[in-house]
């Protein structure tokens, strides 16, 4: 647990992304200091039951009771919201909003409320459910650097925590906040292979998991370089290399870099509609 025992955390919105960052803020702080607004009182009581936190009646009174109050809505429901706390911002105690809307700027975020309270902009991924996302954070000058360094270790229960400027956040949208889905193409993809093969379908699909699973361990324990690992695999004439020119003869390298481009120009696309 932190030291810092009194901290209070608020989420508005209690979907897969809140709940999973509020799961892995328990590991920070009491569950009892965490609590969920959302207008699904039902959806909003059985999370907070799973964790063992509070919910609170209104997004008034979650923003009155947090010390971070937790965005976790949908971008189009983000105008309402912030129209709906920006009077208890203004004239509450000190806070800092967390937002994770895609497309939705610190400075739009401060405009809407009428005033330059801390805003901090982040992009988790959906492994955060099971404590292995990424989450990229961008707090606005606002924000003392000890209340900084204060939420990467209540959002480090979550997964890999790492600090970038606001301006590369729509990349980051597209590369670990859509990425997810392009690795699950991908693992299911091998293991249709697997299938074509001859492996039985649940076989398959485990080994494709566990393989993408190590490799991606291998790359961040050993530091080394993906081409370089893909070289120690890659045998001169053997079955490596025949798969691998099969992918380059698919374009699978210029596939992929243009799924990151094309969400990322979506995530830009988003910010400028905001």
């Amino acid at each position: 647990m932190m030291n810092s025992k009194e901290i209070t955390i608020s989420c508005i919105g209690s979907g897969n992304m809140g709940a999973a960052l509020m799961k892995g803020a328990a590991s920070a702080v009491h569950p009892g200091k965490i609590g969920f607004a959302d207008t699904d009182r039902p959806k909003a009581e059985a999370v907070a039951a799973y964790l063992g936190a509070k919910v609170y009646g209104s997004n008034i009174e979650a923003v009155q009771k947090g010390d971070y109050v937790f965005l976790a809505v949908k971008p189009q429901i983000m105008p309402l919201v912030l129209e709906e706390i920006a009077p208890a911002v203004k004239d509450g105690k000190p806070l800092a909003l967390v937002s994770m809307a895609a497309g939705w700027s610190i400075e739009r975020i401060q405009s809407c409320l009428g005033v330059k309270s801390p805003v901090v902009r982040i992009m988790p991924n959906t492994p955060s459910l099971i404590s292995r996302g990424v989450i990229v954070m961008a707090p606005s000058p606002e924000l003392p650097a000890e209340k900084a360094l204060e939420l990467e270790k209540i959002l480090s229960g979550a997964g890999l925590v790492d600090r970038l400027e606001e301006r590369y956040m729509d990349a980051v949208t597209g590369l670990s906040g859509s990425g997810p889905a392009f690795a699950y193409i991908f693992i299911e993809a091998l293991a249709d292979g697997g299938v074509r093969a001859g492996l039985p379908r649940d076989k398959a699909l485990r080994y494709a998991a566990q393989t993408v699973l190590g490799s991606a361990a291998m790359v961040l324990e050993t530091g080394k370089h993906p081409g370089e690992l893909k070289d120690m695999v890659t045998s001169p004439g053997g079955t490596t290399i025949a798969g691998i020119s099969a992918l380059e003869n698919g374009a699978f390298r210029a596939a992929t870099i243009n799924a990151v481009e094309a969400a990322w120009q979506r995530a830009m696309e988003l910010c400028s509609a905001n």
